[in-house]
């Protein structure tokens, strides 16, 4: 077989836009390249979740990211950003229940030490709270993982 890769004695008489490609020769301490090396602009992914999160298109912050209730737009009315890539799945509904777990829990037991209620009035109070707490969280969720997906460039954006 024959041996077609370049050494440092074989780079200096070769011409200038052959490579070497011996991995002996590439710096340990070389930092990976960037998005703006890989000639895409950087995206901010803190902003672009909270604006997923109000509802508001990642890109520009004035479009509606959903059309309905959890029906991403296919893009964006305002700056026409295509939003159709997106993969949210059950990841919402797993933040959804994660949060209100994490919150309700801590509240009915101090709820229920501190006054000891009735347990049909310990029920329905907490039950409407965690409807109405994950019917609120549960589209702003999912645009706040839309938005993720947008800065980190997932699934096609």
């Amino acid at each position: 077989m024959h041996d077609t890769t370049k050494t440092h004695e074989d780079s200096a008489e070769a011409p200038s836009d052959i490579r070497i490609t011996d991995p002996a020769a590439a710096p340990l301490d070389a930092a990976p390249a960037t998005s703006t090396a890989t000639g895409h602009e950087e995206r901010e992914t803190w902003p672009a979740i909270l604006r997923g999160f109000r509802g508001r298109c990642p890109n520009c912050g004035s479009g509606p990211i959903l059309r309905s209730y959890l029906k991403v737009r296919d893009h964006c009315p305002s700056c026409r950003q295509e939003l159709h890539h997106n993969r949210a799945d059950d990841g919402p509904a797993y933040l959804t229940i994660l949060i209100v777990g994490h919150i309700m829990a801590p509240a009915l037991h101090i709820t229920f030490v501190a006054w000891r209620p009735d347990p049909l009035i310990l029920v329905t109070i907490f039950s409407i709270g965690c409807i109405g707490l994950s019917l609120y969280l549960l589209p702003r969720l999912k645009g706040a993982i839309v938005g993720y997906q947008w800065a980190r460039r997932m699934y096609g954006f």
